[in-house]
């Protein structure tokens, strides 16, 4: 092994101390939320929570959970992350399978189109107008086609589809496979890590989503989404908290906006923590593997 000089000793001592603090600056504000969501709501008014809790208590959790429109609203985010992650990670492929073929004759007008959609959008009132002239307003399908293809990712595919050896395909071709077979049975196979990366980003795109619950199906109770509920609970207790001239220490307990702030963002953000490990290996790999270029 060869010995460190003094000045490579000195670079990764400077390494470790900058990750060290990019760390500690990622870390704290989850650790800060996760104690104001255990700690007592009258207690967190006065400040001084870092990272654990100063009274704990299961209150927070317990008056979030009260709302029985909550399990509804989370089965529908459920749904609609399952349902629109698989829908979106299979169009995306398509999608990016056909521009990273170069015998496809609209490749080049394809591409440009993606380009410009990254850089340009619409504005949200013809946004809205499409969206209702299409009659997807009031329906769950609003939630899954226009989120169904992204410009970002079908370019971060397309370029790892790209990189693939040609022969792979060129021979697939020479045994008689079709271009959905060269695709299921080959190019994804061996393209896990941007699969997985991509289905990460989609999946996470979906389970946050709120507005267009907002702006389409806000009127359908049965089309709420959990996020939406959560943001309703929590301008709900904003609402009661500043309404109030005389604010006892009971009333407080329930309504403290803090508290559900930090135990709305730690509900929300547990789910993806617990899928997050299984792509992890993939994630670094999946997001790079684009850049490279031969």
């Amino acid at each position: 092994m060869r010995k460190l000089t003094t000045g490579d000793a000195a670079f990764q001592s400077l390494n470790y101390i900058l990750l060290s603090l990019l760390g500690i600056m990622t870390l704290y504000p989850f650790l800060n939320l996760l104690a104001l969501s255990f700690n007592d709501s009258l207690d967190s008014l006065k400040g001084g929570v870092h990272i654990l809790p100063r009274a704990f208590t299961l209150e927070n959790y317990a008056t979030m959970f009260q709302n029985t429109q909550l399990y509804g609203a989370a089965l529908r985010s459920l749904a609609r992350t399952l349902i629109g992650t698989g829908l979106g990670i299979f169009c995306t492929a398509l999608f990016a399978y056909a521009l990273s073929r170069k015998e496809f004759v609209f490749r080049r007008g394809f591409n440009l189109i993606l380009v410009v959609t990254l850089y340009v959008n619409g504005g949200i009132i013809p946004i809205y107008l499409t969206i209702k002239n299409l009659h997807l307003t009031n329906s769950f399908f609003v939630y899954l086609l226009p989120l169904l293809i992204n410009g970002f990712y079908i370019m971060i595919m397309r370029s790892s589809f790209e990189q693939l050896p040609a022969g792979l395909t060129e021979s697939a071709k020479i045994d008689g496979a079709s271009d959905f077979q060269t695709l299921f049975r080959i190019i994804i196979p061996i393209s896990l890590p941007v699969i997985a990366t991509i289905t990460l980003f989609i999946a996470v795109m979906h389970w946050n989503s709120w507005f267009d619950n907002y702006l389409y199906n806000s009127r359908d109770q049965k089309l709420a989404l959990l996020q939406y509920e959560l943001m309703k609970i929590l301008l709900n207790s904003v609402g009661q908290q500043s309404s109030q001239t005389h604010v006892d220490e009971n009333t407080v307990k329930i309504i403290s906006p803090e508290s559900i702030r930090a135990t709305m963002t730690i509900i929300v953000t547990v789910p993806i923590l617990l899928i997050y490990p299984f792509l992890q290996r993939y994630f670094i790999k999946g997001i790079t593997i684009g850049a490279i270029k031969e």
